[in-house]
C-alpha cells in the first residue's frame, strides 16, 4: 500500500505547480488540463500515458473531450497524494511535449470542435 506524501516530500509540489499542476479543492490530489492540436494528439498522449501508468500500476482519473485531456492524480489506497502521483505527473509532463496547458481550472474549457462551432454561429 502506498503512503501519503510526507511534509518533506510535498516540497516538490510548487515545482509541479509551475508546470500547470494544481491542487484539487477538498481533496488531497493534483490536476492538470492539456489542450492538444487535435484529437489524434490528445489520444496519442493518453495512450502513452496509459502505458506509463500501467508500468507503475497507478492509474489516473481523466477525461478526454476532443483535443482536451483533463487529469487528476490521487492514490486511492491511501486517499491522497503519494510518490506514485508525483512520478506519474512528471512522466505525463514529458509525454505531453508542447501541448498547451490550461492553468485556470475554474472556467469552462472549450474543445476545438466547440470553438469552431462558436465561430460559425
Amino acid at each position: 500500500m502506498a503512503e501519503l506524501l510526507s511534509t518533506e516530500d510535498r516540497a516538490v509540489l510548487p515545482a509541479l505547480g509551475e508546470t500547470g499542476w494544481g491542487s484539487v479543492p477538498d481533496r488531497d490530489a493534483i490536476r492538470k488540463v492539456w489542450k492538444f492540436k487535435n484529437f489524434s494528439e490528445a489520444w496519442g498522449f493518453m495512450t502513452r500515458a496509459a502505458l506509463a501508468a500501467e508500468k507503475l500500476s497507478h492509474h489516473p482519473e481523466w477525461s478526454n473531450k476532443y483535443n482536451i485531456v483533463d487529469v487528476t492524480l490521487v492514490t486511492h489506497d491511501c486517499n491522497g497524494l503519494s510518490a506514485l502521483d508525483i512520478t506519474l505527473a512528471k512522466q505525463m509532463d514529458k509525454i505531453a511535449g508542447g501541448a498547451e496547458v490550461i492553468h485556470n481550472h475554474s472556467e469552462p474549457i472549450s474543445c476545438l470542435c466547440e470553438s469552431r462551432a462558436n465561430r460559425i454561429a
